[in-house]
């Protein structure tokens, strides 16, 4: 996304800087934390993701002229707020759990320092990134976990916003998926890419075999041909005659996809195809990828369920002050109280490395036990971004580690409790 994100931001943050700045409130020193009341329906774990893009997006977080020009016609704000927001750049200081770990309900993903009018700002931008990024990712790490090794494409770019499919890209790779068909995420964040054709291409030509025929010439046997578009079994036979046992891969994109994979498996190895692989597509979730655990499927499309955080597309992260002037402060409402105080977190574990418990403390670091991992690490310090930060590939192998250390109960595609408990203490 190009251009400042200061204006990706409710009308109701600049009305409480506003008056805050009248009463001299703006300047009290305040901690904000962002986190999940509850998991997600049937989800027994969260995957923080999104962190690399908030970052950078605070970095860029300011008002311009014609901005500032904008609110005042609008008299959201007034002159002194706009003098305000001409001089904003954010200055405090922010702690979070790494790209790639997991949170439970409570777990402190996100904990910003600074002046009241600084932080509360930054609650939209905050809560829109991680919101999306974090349901993403926990969506493709159960695709993932289903997949049980075998490889994942992201093919979701055309079931949701434009900018949203570059996030949800960026977020499914950090889960564990091999590639996207999203290009934008390629350049931006270098996922690897991957694409050939769809069934436009075979239609246009005069004939299936004329269009692999064409595709072949173009690209070599190194690619996938899209063998559904009129009879699959006609198709796998056209696309064998045209580019030999070499060709890449098949996709089937289309049908019951069980049946499909054993047929064209057995089919391909009777044509002396043995290594062709076969590659599925088609409205794919965690379950339907489970549901083909046992069948010879190579490599799996997934698309719109992984964009839409299949069946969760929003994490229900909250932002919500915690501390000021030192002093804990709680709400109390019905049904969303929060705990006051800066909260600290550490991971305990067994012996042989497997997560036992996570232990949330608004008092101070908690006595360290033998295996205990702390689960924050700073972000920005005095407005400026931490250097050498885990970058998108480090957040992929922590999350691949962080899942192999939860009790296999965790992994479970079925409704349940989190994988670990969470204490306050």
């Amino acid at each position: 996304m190009h251009g400042s994100p200061a204006l990706l931001t409710d009308q109701y943050e600049l009305t409480m800087i506003t008056a805050a700045l009248r009463d001299g409130t703006a300047d009290r020193p305040c901690v904000f934390e962002a986190f999940g009341r509850r998991l997600p329906h049937g989800r027994r774990y969260g995957v923080v993701a999104g962190t690399g893009r908030l970052l950078e997006l605070i970095t860029r977080f300011r008002f311009d002229p014609l901005e500032i020009a904008f609110l005042r016609e609008r008299r959201v704000i007034d002159d002194q707020t706009a003098a305000w927001l001409a001089d904003y750049t954010f200055s405090g200081d922010i702690d979070g759990y790494a790209e790639g770990e997991l949170f439970f309900p409570g777990s402190p993903i996100l904990t910003v320092s600074g002046t009241f009018a600084e932080c509360v700002v930054l609650e939209t931008v905050i809560l829109s990134v991680l919101n999306h990024d974090c349901a993403i990712a926990a969506a493709a790490a159960r695709m993932v976990t289903a997949a049980r090794g075998r490889p994942i494409i992201e093919m979701g770019s055309r079931r949701t916003h434009e900018e949203a499919a570059v996030a949800a890209a960026r977020s499914a790779y950090l889960a564990g998926f091999a590639s996207t068909s999203n290009l934008a995420a390629g350049l931006r964040y270098g996922v690897p890419t991957a694409g050939t054709a769809a069934h436009a291409f075979t239609l246009l030509h005069d004939d299936e075999k004329t269009a692999f025929a064409s595709q072949v010439d173009a690209l070599g046997t190194e690619t996938t041909l899209l063998v559904d578009t009129y009879d699959i079994a006609q198709g796998i036979r056209n696309a064998v005659e045209v580019a030999g046992p070499s060709l890449r891969a098949i996709r089937i994109d289309s049908g019951d996809l069980s049946v499909l994979a054993a047929q064209s498996r057995e089919q391909l190895n009777e044509l002396g195809a043995e290594d062709v692989k076969i590659i599925v597509s088609g409205d794919l979730d965690e379950y339907a990828i489970a549901a083909l655990a046992a069948e010879p499927v190579d490599i799996y499309g997934a698309g719109t369920a992984v964009v839409v955080g299949s069946g969760a597309p929003t994490a229900g992260l909250v932002y919500k002050l915690v501390e000021v002037d030192g002093r804990p402060v709680v709400k109390r409402s019905e049904n969303k109280a929060t705990v006051g105080g800066r909260k600290t977190a550490v991971r305990r574990h067994k012996p042989t490395g497997t997560a036992t418990e996570e232990i949330i403390s608004s008092k101070g670091e908690p006595v360290a036990q033998p295996n205990d991992r702390r689960l924050q690490i700073p972000l920005v310090r005095a407005g400026k971004t931490v250097p050498e930060l885990p970058d998108l590939q480090d957040a992929r192998e922590h999350l691949r580690q962080n899942l192999v250390s939860i009790p296999w109960e965790g992994l479970k595609l079925s409704a349940g409790d989190p994988a670990i408990p969470v204490t306050y203490i």
